[in-house]
C-alpha cells in the first residue's frame, strides 16, 4: 500500500503567518520575541499582528498587492494600535500573490511588473496608516507628499541606496531568495533547532547588511557599529559554544540600550520573508523542531 504524505501543506495566508509567528518566536538580538518585549510593544502585539494579516495576504492574488498592502497594515491598526510588520508585510505581499502552483522566484517577476502608479498610491497609504519610526523628509518621492505617477519598482528604486526593503523591489528579493531562505535553511539543515536557525542567518545577516531601520533611525555610522558587533558574535564561535552565548548576549544588551532605537527591524523583516519561502516551497520539515 503506498504511503499518503501527512505533511501540512499551508495555504498562503497560513505560510504567511505562520512565518511571522516563526520569526517573532525566535530569540534574535535587539528584537522582540517571546522572552522580551519592548515597552511600546509586546510579543503579543506580533503574534496578533500575524493573525490578521494572514488572512488578508491570503488575497493578494485576487485583490493585488497595493490593496493587499493597504489592508492588511489597516487591520494590523486596527487590532494593535500600532506599526508591527510593516517592512514584512511589504515583503510578503508580493510573494504572496505568485500562484500557488507556481515557483516563487519563477513567479515574482510578472507580479513586479504589474505594480502600475494606482499600487503606488495604495502602499503610500499604507506607510502613512502605519507611521514607522525614523521617516525624514527627501527630495524626490517623499512619502509625506502625494504618491508620483509612477510604478512601484521605479518609486523604490528611489530609496533603495537607503531602504533594504525597497531594494528587494529592485533587485527581485535577491536578499530573501539568495541569502535569507538559503541561510535559515543551511543552519536548520546541519542540525539546528529552527529557532538557533533563524538566530544565526540573523546575526550573519546582520553581519553582512547594515540594518536599514536603525540608519534611518540612528545614523548610517550607528548602522555600520551594530554590523560590526554582529560580525564579532560570528568570529567568537559556533552557535551554542559560551564564547558565542557570551558574544551574542553582549550584542543583544548594546542593541536594546539607547530605547532600542537600534532595533534591527528591516533584519528580521527579511528573515520573516525568508521563513515564507521555506514554508511556501515546503523546504522545512514536519513536524517543526524549534527548540
Amino acid at each position: 500500500m503506498d504511503l499518503i504524505d501527512e505533511s501540512p501543506r499551508l495555504s498562503v495566508g497560513s505560510c504567511a503567518t505562520l512565518a511571522c509567528l516563526l520569526e517573532i518566536s525566535a530569540p534574535k538580538p535587539g528584537n522582540v520575541h517571546r522572552d522580551a518585549d519592548f515597552e511600546d510593544m509586546t510579543f503579543l502585539d506580533f503574534v496578533i499582528s500575524a493573525a490578521v494579516s494572514g488572512p488578508v495576504l491570503e488575497e493578494a492574488r485576487q485583490i493585488g498587492v497595493g490593496a493587499t498592502i493597504l489592508h492588511a497594515v489597516q487591520v494590523t491598526r486596527a487590532a494593535v494600535g500600532t506599526n508591527t510588520n510593516l517592512g514584512t508585510i511589504l515583503l510578503l505581499a508580493p510573494l504572496a500573490a505568485v500562484g500557488r502552483e507556481e515557483p516563487l522566484e519563477q513567479g515574482l517577476p510578472e507580479i513586479l511588473d504589474q505594480l502600475d502608479a494606482s499600487q503606488t498610491s495604495s502602499i503610500y497609504e499604507a506607510i502613512r496608516t502605519a507611521h514607522p519610526g525614523g521617516l525624514g523628509r527627501v527630495g524626490q518621492a517623499d512619502i509625506h507628499e502625494v504618491a508620483p505617477r509612477q510604478g512601484v519598482c521605479q518609486v523604490m528604486a528611489l530609496a533603495a541606496d537607503r531602504d533594504r526593503i525597497a531594494r528587494q523591489y529592485v533587485d527581485g528579493f535577491a536578499n530573501v531568495f539568495q541569502i535569507a531562505a538559503p541561510w535559515i535553511h543551511e543552519a536548520h539543515a546541519g542540525g539546528a533547532p529552527l529557532s538557533q536557525a533563524i538566530v544565526t542567518a540573523f546575526v550573519r545577516m546582520l553581519a553582512h547588511f547594515p540594518d536599514s531601520l536603525i540608519q534611518r533611525k540612528c545614523g548610517k555610522p550607528m548602522a555600520e557599529a551594530a554590523s560590526s558587533r554582529a560580525d564579532k558574535v560570528l568570529q567568537s564561535g559556533q552557535p551554542g559554544e559560551p564564547a558565542y552565548e557570551r558574544a551574542l548576549a553582549e550584542l543583544d544588551g548594546w542593541l536594546r540600550a539607547d530605547g532600542h532605537r537600534r532595533n534591527p527591524g528591516t533584519t528580521a523583516d527579511l528573515i520573516a520573508a525568508g521563513l515564507y519561502v521555506l514554508l511556501r516551497e515546503n523546504r522545512i520539515p514536519w513536524p517543526i523542531r524549534f527548540y
